[in-house]
């Protein structure tokens, strides 16, 4: 993510002045890339204006209060903590934070949230996010506080409460599979209820052979469908949307996926802009995935919302019991 980011910010004139990591050879080689000094985490901001957090979910917590007490706007990764006593840290310390949920700024994603402002009251909601299992990175390791439904699920699930808009979730059902070969979820389908009655499903996996995001919105006057990966493509009622060009100097990916415009935002943020996305919607999304976690621990139970489980435990904690370690 620290390569993604720093690509993002050199396409919008953003330099990128120091940076730390958990390693030596790893910091090395990313100041090597970016043109920036190595310092440690402690050595942070190191007179930038803003951070970027892009550690492991569980140095998420430590790293940010560090950087919010430094004065300095923080951008950090989803998911916002590894559980949700840590979360309440980070929405009680203030400061100017922007939840870095990409898919937010995603121009596919703001063409879609438009047309699906114009289809009326909203009846269900679909988001697939498929892909085959990572290979790099500690994403199997329980430690790091849950599998897929952790990982890909957090944009699910924060793309869901977006499009939900003001309609509150009051609940929420799901089921969690793992291969034999690993310790943590690799499958999942989860449902969420609104006060209104919609219903958003989330269907998300590290099986598929190939990646497969897409959106489907649907009312009783229209749907509206959105494929991110692998082509990027929206329908309203069939009929293809026009797309905006993406910027032609760059990895169209960062356009597409929205790593662009958040790093724009970063910027305005910096400059005195409100955050649009701050810590406690990363607060919102992690309270729903601990929901599905626990929902999860005992099949075809629904847990309500707001989330009154345990504040101390990872969502992998939460399900775990049933599954080994």
């Amino acid at each position: 993510m620290s390569v993604v980011h720093a690509m993002a910010a050199a396409a919008t004139g953003t330099g990128v002045h120091a940076l730390a990591s958990r390693t030596p050879e790893r910091a090395n080689e990313r100041a090597a890339q970016f043109g920036a000094a190595v310092v440690t985490f402690d050595e942070l901001p190191a007179g930038a204006d803003a951070v970027v957090v892009c550690t492991p979910p569980d140095r998420h917590a430590h790293d940010t209060l560090q950087a919010i007490r430094a004065g300095v706007v923080v951008m950090v990764e989803k998911p916002l903590a590894t559980t949700l006593g840590e979360a309440d840290q980070l929405v009680d310390a203030g400061g100017r934070l922007l939840y870095a949920e990409n898919l937010a700024f995603s121009p596919l994603v703001v063409a879609t949230h438009q047309l699906v402002s114009q289809i009326g009251q909203l009846e269900f909601i679909e988001i697939r996010q498929l892909s085959p299992r990572p290979t790099w990175g500690d994403f199997l390791d329980p430690a790091r506080g849950g599998g897929v439904l952790f990982d890909l699920g957090s944009h699910a699930v924060a793309l869901a409460l977006l499009l939900a808009g003001a309609d509150a979730p009051v609940s929420v059902e799901a089921t969690l599979s793992r291969s034999t070969d690993i310790h943590v979820d690799d499958d999942a389908e989860v449902f969420i209820t609104f006060a209104s009655g919609l219903r958003a499903r989330i269907e998300t996996n590290w099986t598929n052979p190939d990646a497969v995001w897409d959106i489907q919105v649907s009312s009783s006057t229209g749907v509206v469908r959105t494929e991110l990966m692998p082509q990027p493509s929206i329908e309203h009622n069939g009929d293809p949307i026009a797309l905006a060009p993406t910027l032609s100097d760059v990895d169209p990916h960062l356009d597409q996926l929205g790593y662009i415009a958040q790093m724009q935002m970063l910027q305005d943020i910096v400059n005195g802009s409100p955050s649009p996305i701050d810590a406690g919607f990363g607060r919102r999304v992690l309270e729903v995935l601990c929901a599905a976690y626990s929902a999860a621990r005992v099949p075809g139970s629904t847990v309500p919302l707001p989330f009154t489980g345990a504040r101390n435990l990872t969502p992998h904690q939460l399900w775990s019991d049933t599954v080994g370690p």
